[in-house]
């Protein structure tokens, strides 16, 4: 099976080959697409290397998926070229989230939503796949009414930039460095929380927060879900962390939930508090699953819980979820 990762030199792009070779997705030839800048050079994949090429020449070599991790003009430029050639387009940039023909997908929550005719399928928000994966056996229980979230979100998320800045700012502050490095955020990353992801809106909420909103209810298939969120950047890699306050129509016990989240698919229980175990970034880095833990009951309202939920940014969050979707396509022999 050939496989194009567009964007194959960037953050996530990278994190992508890495997870397609742990996965042992059957890639029969991988055709790394990156700028033309880039256009010559060499990726490795499991020990060989590959020759970045264009835009059209992938679309010429006729791959059965592509994977895009290229910035949302790119995938909205691209995208439907390689759909037009028969290719199937698993896109992880916002440019087809909440187009109504298309579908937004997590695997353990919606992938039953696709067909052979999605030949554009977007890979939603890194923040937004860590909580619906968490929330969703909670929602098939009980049945979500509201959801307030704020998450605590990595660098990474920015990408290599912010990984910069936030590296030269701590080698300046603690070996005196004068080392030239960029700034990706208006202000120091370093000792310093950025309530700000995105660009604000008219409502004065973020892009990123009002993402959150519109791809949950439509993930999961629910708009009368109720969201509101604050998205927050602070000064660490590998991962996304979220306090998440959920109402439910039908009441809960901790005990049934927790049985419920120890079994869901993709999430992984940490929550023994009387031990100091919860989830933490560190923990989750390199990691495919989502962790869930700090479960107690919101004692000033019925029937809500209050949850801490943590992952991978770069790989659920976006490389592990593509290629999960690149799976399924694959075991419904819808590619």
């Amino acid at each position: 099976m050939k496989v194009a990762v567009v964007g194959a030199t960037g953050l996530v792009g990278t994190k992508m080959l890495q997870v397609l070779a742990e996965r042992n997705f059957p890639v029969t030839e991988l055709i790394p697409v990156a700028s033309e800048r880039s256009v010559g050079k060499e990726v490795e994949f499991k020990g060989k290397q590959y020759k970045i090429v264009s835009m059209t020449d992938a679309i010429a070599a006729r791959p059965a998926v592509a994977i895009f991790s290229a910035g949302g003009s790119t995938s909205l430029e691209w995208a439907p070229k390689f759909a037009e050639a028969g290719i199937t387009v698993i896109d992880n940039s916002s440019a087809w989230r909440m187009d109504p023909t298309k579908k937004l997908v997590v695997p353990e929550v919606n992938a039953d939503a696709l067909g052979k005719d999605d030949k554009i399928i977007a890979n939603p928000n890194c923040s937004t796949i860590q909580m619906v994966v968490a929330l969703n056996p909670l929602h098939k229980k009980y049945g979500i009414k509201r959801i307030v979230v704020s998450t605590y979100q990595s660098v990474t998320g920015t990408g290599k930039k912010a990984v910069d800045q936030l590296m030269g700012e701590r080698a300046k502050a603690e070996k005196g460095s004068n080392a030239e490095y960029p700034m990706a955020y208006k202000y120091p990353i370093d000792l310093n929380v950025i309530p700000q992801i995105d660009v604000f809106l008219d409502n004065g909420y973020t892009k990123e927060e009002m993402k959150m909103v519109n791809e949950t209810k439509k993930i999961m298939r629910d708009d009368a879900i109720r969201v509101t969120a604050t998205t927050v950047r602070i000064p660490v890699m590998g991962g996304h962390s979220e306090s998440v306050n959920v109402e439910f129509a039908d009441d809960y016990t901790l005990d049934e939930v927790r049985g419920l989240l120890s079994n869901a698919p993709g999430v992984v229980l940490v929550d023994e508090p009387a031990a100091q175990q919860y989830p933490m970034p560190k923990d989750a880095h390199d990691r495919d699953e989502v962790f869930v833990g700090r479960l107690r009951r919101d004692e000033t309202q019925p029937k809500t819980l209050n949850m801490w939920v943590v992952s991978d940014n770069l790989r659920k969050g976006a490389a592990t979820n593509a290629v999960q979707i690149a799976e399924y396509l694959v075991s419904k022999k819808l590619l």
